[in-house]
């Protein structure tokens, strides 16, 4: 009897161990630096922040759909997910058979991974912090200019079906985050926002860019395609779109 309930106290503390590995959280220092598009050719500050070291995983997802039922496939209101949403899944709690639970979630719209991050007290992150982050290598905060960074990043552009790798397969940076680049793409709060019809990328908190893109984007430095390819993705979705190859992470504001 003993045995047994040690075994099961083992089990328990295992499976709780691998569940904080997934929804730990590292700190980003703040700072400012300047972004691919912006017709100001300005600074961005970046405040202090916490990010999720992983992105959310199909596992986590499960999880949270048995907890909030409208997120489940067969419920979910079409105005907030399209027709691909969770497409693979065999069914509404099931991930499909190709389907591994340490793989990123994948196929969710921006409503759906809103309000999941927001259900574990977080939030998306915006287009600049994500950018921030993954502007990182494994040894330096600001890796853009290195031509085999870059190679990198456009070599996982040409990989088939990276989504089906499991977290954590690809390098820690410079912030102890992994995964920003060879997984999937990723969510932003404000993916849209880039594609601005104004003056000013001081317009872009407007809520139809959230929805629609309205123009091209300016780049500072054209010769970066790898970021403009993510600026070109992210301005061609809306909100309710969902992709095989996009997931996302949670952020969380640091305590003032």
């Amino acid at each position: 009897m003993k045995t047994i309930l040690r075994l099961t106290i083992c089990l328990f503390l295992l499976n709780a161990t691998n569940t904080s590995c997934q929804s730990k959280m590292v700190q980003i220092k703040g700072g400012e630096y300047m972004p691919l598009y912006g017709r100001d050719s300005m600074n961005v500050k970046i405040n202090d922040f916490l990010m999720d070291v992983y992105p959310v995983t199909n596992k986590e997802y499960i999880d949270f759909v048995k907890k909030f039922p409208k997120w489940q496939k067969s419920k979910v209101i079409k105005l907030f997910a399209d027709g691909s949403y969770l497409r693979d899944w065999k069914s509404d709690t099931i991930l499909g058979e190709n389907q591994k639970e340490q793989s990123p979630i994948t196929q969710v719209s921006w409503f759906a991974a809103k309000e999941y991050c927001e259900c574990q007290g977080k939030r998306l992150p915006t287009v600049d912090e994500w950018e921030y982050v993954a502007m990182a290598n494994k040894n330096i905060p600001d890796a853009r200019k290195l031509k085999e960074y870059n190679a990198f990043i456009l070599g996982w552009y040409e990989k088939p079906k990276s989504f089906n790798q499991t977290i954590g397969s690809t390098f820690k940076n410079y912030w102890k985050v992994y995964d920003l680049h060879g997984l999937v793409w990723e969510w932003t709060s404000d993916f849209n926002s880039v594609l601005i019809s104004g003056e000013s990328r001081k317009d872009v908190d407007t809520d139809n860019n959230l929805f629609c893109g309205s123009a091209a984007v300016n780049a500072t430095d054209l010769m970066n395609y790898a970021a403009f390819m993510r600026y070109a993705i992210r301005g061609s979705l809306k909100a309710k779109y969902t992709m095989k190859n996009l997931g996302f992470r949670c952020v969380k504001d640091t305590k003032k």
